[in-house]
């Protein structure tokens, strides 16, 4: 679906015209009489004046108030006719187009005149109302919101305070418009995923809407012939309760079938939630017994890490806690923020771009306990000058301090940070480059864990930190993950971590690529949905199981008499230095592959495979 489209959304101050035209001053003339409190007595006694204002406004029947007539608002009947005229200027600009006063410069004494504008000058610009309920539907969809959100009271008021005459779609066209755009989009993703040769790997996300409803979205990612990477949302499913493994195996595998790829997908890369490995491990039992493609599943390397963090920060997250509420008063005051800023300045420490990243993610806390460490002479110097604004309730004690500061150097989080910013930024994480990452986490949780100085609860910590490590290393050691990792041209075998460097996973690698990708032919085979039990359905004729074993002993003869060559690609390939880490992964295959012709099949399919979800 195009959400840019050309016809972008201008404000309404942008639209109107101006409401009043620029008037010149005429001196000593006499007020005009409007008919609204005339009087017959002599002209030069100042007369009784009634407000241009009121018109706007509906006297109620008990005369005690008066009420907008475009947005309701109720005043006392004895509030001033210059605050009625404020909320006209501020809530509803361009109340008077309608009867815009214009006046022409002529000579001293000359009456004002006052002209009715003509039809064309009445007629107020049209807004593209539809192009404005797209972007409400934009709207709906990125904050997960429901169509029935239109229906909200408070929401309507606020299209009518920027403009009365706004006019939004029901709720039920905004639902139908969703199912018809998805309808559609769904349709175009199930054309290309037919039209693709090589393998899918998709991701699971999971999530609870505000209505506490649990949802689960399946991505699915390949590369296609020109070496380019496609991800594309194949689904967003509601998971029935009581939202265990077997509803989310059951609702994985209906959208597999629904874009008839069950037959092609190679790996699903998980949250690492007990629920998500026990569905990926239906799913595995189900795909094998269909002897289709070899199947894997991995945990999520960046949830992984997210999961030994918290480990890490959990004794001092209360701590943690008290900085963040500095943090937002610090985000939301202007006085504070100045404050904070000269303090650093003159105290050296640091330059500290605002607003500060307070959430409650990784990137927040790390932010926290950096305000601490770096700035600890600035952040208590704010806090004591506004003490009284702050209640006192963020003054933290000198133990709090120490336990933040030991935290911080003990577990080395400036590292931890690096190694998370490279994860999230780099634009080829690969499951190898992943692997690296990871390998680095180990070294240096084991490094905290043999150091002898340093308190219980912190050794507590780090062996927390350690068990959680040691769960993905586990589910990793396969030999799916390790081809996977050698076919990255940067890691190879040399920065796989030594926990799955098998002599015996480089044998079965061999094999796979010998059973896989021996020949054009068998590859195309498989790409499209080879099934052995294919072989005996197939053939015409009275002679169709003879013919089928006849092609299957043909196929074992061209593997033979090709096995060679292609033992010689993965072995030339492995021998050969690594490329640098810069390189884009997918462009030196591009390049090479002409090098590489089965093997590059091969890196084809694994190189789709995430390392997070």
């Amino acid at each position: 679906m195009e959400w840019n489209v050309n016809n972008a959304f201008k404000t309404y101050k942008e639209l109107e015209p101006k409401a009043m035209m620029d008037m010149t001053l005429v001196p000593h003339s006499d007020p005009i009489d409007i008919g609204l409190g005339s009087s017959d007595k002599a002209p030069k006694r100042k007369k009784t004046m009634t407000s241009v204002y009121l018109k706007y406004f509906e006297t109620a029947p008990d005369s005690k108030t008066r009420k907008c007539k475009f947005c309701g608002q109720s005043y006392s009947i004895a509030t001033a006719t210059g605050n009625l005229g404020r909320h006209l200027n501020n809530r509803h600009p361009g109340y008077d187009k309608s009867a815009d006063v214009v006046t022409s410069s002529v000579p001293q004494a000359a009456p004002v005149v006052v002209l009715k504008p003509s039809q064309s000058n009445l007629k107020a610009p049209q807004l593209d109302y539809d192009h404005l309920n797209w972007l409400v539907l934009k709207w709906l969809a990125l904050s997960s919101l429901p169509p029935s959100t239109v229906d909200e009271t408070w929401l309507g008021n606020s299209f009518k305070f920027l403009n009365p005459a706004v006019q939004l779609w029901p709720a039920e066209k905004y639902k139908a418009v969703l199912h018809e755009v998805f309808r559609s989009m769904r349709g175009d993703v199930k054309t290309s995923l037919e039209h693709i040769q090589s393998k899918v790997s998709v991701t699971l996300s999971f999530w609870n809407s505000y209505e506490n409803i649990f949802y689960m979205s399946v991505t699915g990612q390949w590369i296609d012939d020109n070496w380019s990477s496609h991800r594309l949302l194949l689904d967003i499913c509601r998971i029935p309760y009581p939202s265990g493994g077997a509803e989310i195996y059951g609702s994985l595998l209906k959208v597999l079938k629904i874009y008839g790829i069950e037959d092609r997908v190679l790996c699903c890369t998980h949250d690492n939630s007990e629920n998500a490995i026990h569905a990926c491990h239906s799913l595995k039992e189900y795909l094998d017994g269909q002897k289709v493609l070899p199947f894997c599943y991995i945990p999520c390397a960046a949830q992984t890490l997210n999961d030994i963090i918290d480990e890490g920060l959990a004794t001092i997250k209360p701590i943690i806690s008290k900085i963040r509420e500095f943090a937002q008063e610090l985000n939301e005051s202007m006085e504070l923020s100045d404050d904070f800023i000269q303090l650093t300045t003159a105290y050296q420490e640091g330059n500290w771009k605002l607003p500060i990243d307070a959430s409650s993610r990784w990137s927040g806390n790390y932010q926290m306990v950096n305000i601490l460490c770096k700035a600890g002479k600035s952040l208590d110097s704010v806090i004591r000058k506004n003490e009284d604004a702050l209640e006192n309730r963020m003054m933290l004690s000198s133990a709090e301090k120490n336990a933040v500061t030991i935290v911080h150097n003990y577990l080395d989080l400036d590292s931890f940070h690096k190694t998370t910013n490279d994860m999230c930024t780099n634009k080829d994480l690969t499951v190898g480059l992943a692997l690296l990452f990871m390998d680095n986490i180990s070294e240096m949780i084991t490094t905290c864990q043999k150091s002898c100085h340093n308190p219980d609860w912190l050794r507590t910590c780090a062996e927390n930190m350690s068990q959680k490590a040691r769960s993905y290393n586990t589910q990793v050691c396969n030999v799916f993950t390790y081809m996977t990792a050698v076919l990255d041209p940067r890691i190879k075998t040399e920065y796989i971590p030594e926990t799955i460097n098998l002599e015996s996973y480089i044998d079965e690698a061999r094999a796979h690529f010998l059973r896989n990708y021996s020949s054009p032919h068998f590859t195309s085979s498989l790409t499209s949905g080879y099934r052995p039990q294919d072989i005996d359905e197939g053939g015409g004729g009275g002679g169709g199981g003879n013919i089928s074993f006849a092609e299957e002993i043909a196929r074992r003869k061209r593997r033979g008499s090709m096995s060679n060559n292609v033992v010689d690609e993965l072995t030339q390939y492995l021998s050969e230095s690594i490329v640098p880490m810069q390189t884009d992964v997918l462009d030196w295959w591009k390049a090479n592959s002409g090098r590489y012709p089965r093997l590059c099949n091969m890196a084809r399919d694994f190189l789709a495979v995430q390392a997070t979800s």
